[in-house]
């Protein structure tokens, strides 16, 4: 954490800026919270009640900005501070949002494929022609945080919320960086569970698979039954009491296609109820502002 704040101190002292550094704890259990709270510079330091999540702990920091040019990045340093200035220099160009994709990622095998298919599946999602969704280093203006935090959605992926508010988006390629300490939050399963969750947020293509799956499935059947009916014409009882166990093969099929469909309304089901909960996104605990000169 000093190392990526002396780099962001670096960056910013060298632009025409007025800057704030804005951290969120996302309810840590070691002492980063305590790191935080003594560094030094124009610094506010926002602690959540618990652990709610990377997109929901960027809302948290959008909700106590006060510049016009908002920038958020990870912690990890995978993506340098020093590729700030880039992001500037399209906010002065006028852009509303600046996306980044990153070159020569440094992660794993597995990590990229996922990554490669969540960006694909959110692109075909919000008709946006970006190639880097996962990446968390991206520049917004004060107005389209102001209407991300006025969403009333409880299932927030800032990527894809921000799309809806501006069509003025453009995308530059950034260095990244091997991860400096730790590891990624990010595990096989909650990378699935991502993907699942914008197909499931933002779009309701799981449904009309399901209703043409359902409609080729019952196609297929009546079919089969067709064949079966005219097998037992010509050839006889037996040769249609032959194919008993490819019925029961069908049928595990039908079983198994029965149960996806239950699944994929339950998570349409499960989010109306957290929807209708309406519990806060995020908590916040305490705020710890130094304020001090850029000088």
């Amino acid at each position: 954490m000093p190392l990526l704040h002396e780099r962001l101190l670096k960056v910013l002292n060298s632009q025409d800026e007025h800057y704030e550094i804005i951290y969120v704890d996302d309810g840590s259990k070691d002492n980063s919270l305590n790191i935080l709270k003594n560094l030094k510079g124009n610094t506010k330091v926002v602690e959540l009640a618990r652990n709610y999540g990377q997109h929901a702990a960027i809302f948290a920091g959008f909700s106590v900005v006060s510049g016009d040019k908002v920038i958020t990045m990870d912690a990890d340093l995978q993506n340098p501070p020093e590729e700030i200035p880039k992001i500037l220099e399209k906010f002065n160009e006028g852009y509303d949002v600046i996306a980044t994709v990153r070159q020569q990622r440094k992660d794993s095998i597995f990590r990229k494929f996922f990554s490669h298919l969540n960006n694909y599946i959110t692109k075909k999602i919000t008709k946006v022609d970006l190639n880097d969704w996962g990446c968390m280093l991206r520049g917004y203006r004060k107005k389209i945080v102001e209407r991300m935090l006025n969403n009333n959605e409880k299932t927030v992926f800032i990527p894809v919320i921000a799309t809806y508010y501006t069509k003025n988006i453009i995308e530059i390629p950034i260095q990244h960086s091997q991860r400096q300490a730790g590891k990624s939050k990010y595990s096989l399963i909650k990378l699935i569970n991502l993907m699942f969750d914008l197909m499931t947020s933002f779009s309701n293509l799981p449904l009309e698979i399901l209703l043409y799956g359902g409609i080729v499935t019952a196609a297929f059947g009546i079919l089969l039954g067709i064949v079966l009916a005219l097998g037992r014409a010509f050839y006889g009882v037996e040769w249609a009491l032959g194919g008993v166990f490819s019925l029961f093969s069908v049928l595990f099929v039908l079983i198994g296609a029965q149960f996806f469909a239950f699944g994929i309304l339950g998570e349409y089901i499960g989010r109306i109820y957290k929807q209708v909960k309406n519990r806060p996104v995020f908590v916040i605990e305490n705020i710890y502002d130094s304020k001090e000169d850029k000088q």
